[in-house]
């Protein structure tokens, strides 16, 4: 398949371009675009053949359902049920990388839905987005841009890698802003379902009452249906083996100084753990930013999760955060790219290692 590149601008898209992106959708093609969390791979919600053919170019499993995006409030009430009284709320909110999930009123693709009776719709806060959406005249089912189980593409020539050859069409335009998926609030049972950029503690200012955390959202389980996307399946895993250290940077230097003959590996953590790791261990190490700057950690995990791969190691270490703030979005997502492979001290990194044959 040839793959059409468009290079649009972020602030002021290109109408020609987006009009040819646009028809590319309504005749039943697939678009890689921006949003201002990561990149999306769509098609019109509405063409079972090309919701299908998201699935087939990213390997995403059938029962794993989509997010429908749209550009207006008017759009959203055509095909879901928003409850009543959420709509001001919602309408102060939108656009905004926060996803809901609504009982679905229009008749959606099995695809879609993956045979549920509710529906993940959010409005991007993305010129690029909300233009191609508007264009095309149609909600735009839009996942995130990567190959099933790896890390979120967030930058066009990160989709190009991925997707050159297997969709119709990729928009190359800026870096997504938030470098994370958005926030997935169901709106039935006001349960955070995955923690995103808007924060939990956003979440309940403006809604006035407390979402439900539970172990999925902090993606230290998976649920045995998918309601949402990042509910059931391993996510956003590099090729190399990725641990978890669950504690203080001090305590990870004693722990892995107590292992005799350690096996090469790469530290992932913030500026001033990677600073340590480098002197006291000689590792190479990943920066992801200092730790005052979570946003910026949020932004810079994908790309550190891709970067791995090229140091041709078998073994990542990453610390972990705090889960204040975007630091739970943070956690949701080292906890699922490392398949909850975590340790906290020398018996359980020896365990981890032996388990995974990088020791005997």
């Amino acid at each position: 398949m040839d793959t059409k590149i468009l290079k649009i601008d972020t602030v002021e898209p290109q109408q020609s371009r987006i009009k040819e992106a646009a028809r590319i959708v309504k005749s039943g093609g697939i678009v890689v675009f921006p949003t201002e969390t990561v990149y999306g791979i769509g098609a019109n919600a509405f063409d079972a053949k090309a919701c299908a053919n998201i699935f087939k170019a990213k390997g995403r499993p059938s029962d794993n359902p989509l997010i429908v995006t749209v550009c207006s409030l008017e759009q959203a009430e055509e095909i879901a049920e928003i409850p009543s009284q959420y709509i001001d709320t919602i309408k102060k909110l939108w656009p905004s990388p926060i996803t809901f999930i609504v009982k679905a009123k229009a008749k959606f693709p099995k695809e879609v839905t993956a045979g549920l009776d509710t529906i993940a719709i959010r409005m991007p806060a993305h010129p690029v987005a909300l233009s191609l959406i508007k264009e095309a005249g149609v909600p735009i089912a839009a996942p995130s841009a990567n190959p099933s189980k790896k890390p979120t593409a967030t930058s066009g020539s990160q989709c190009i890698k991925y997707f050159g050859g297997k969709v119709d069409c990729i928009i190359d335009s800026d870096e997504a802003f938030f470098g994370i998926e958005s926030t997935i609030l169901d709106l039935r049972t006001f349960t955070l379902l995955r923690p995103g950029p808007f924060t939990q503690e956003e979440l309940k200012k403006v809604f006035g009452k407390e979402p439900t955390i539970t172990k999925t959202t902090k993606g230290k389980q998976s649920e045995e249906i998918a309601i949402s996307p990042g509910t059931k399946y391993a996510h956003y895993a590099p090729d190399t083996l990725l641990f978890l250290f669950e504690g203080k940077i001090g305590e990870m230097l004693d722990t892995i100084a107590q292992i005799e003959n350690m096996p090469h590996f790469v530290f992932i953590g913030s500026s001033e753990s990677c600073k340590l790791a480098s002197e006291e261990l000689g590792c190479s190490t990943i920066d992801l930013g200092k730790r005052s700057e979570p946003f910026k950690i949020a932004k810079n995990l994908y790309d550190s999760l891709i970067m791995l791969d090229s140091f041709k190691v078998k073994l990542g270490i990453i610390e972990a955060f705090d889960e204040n703030g975007i630091g739970l979005a943070i956690m949701n997502r080292i906890r699922k790219a490392s398949s909850h492979s975590s340790f906290s001290d020398s018996e359980g990194l020896l365990t981890l290692l032996i388990a995974e044959g990088l020791k005997s």
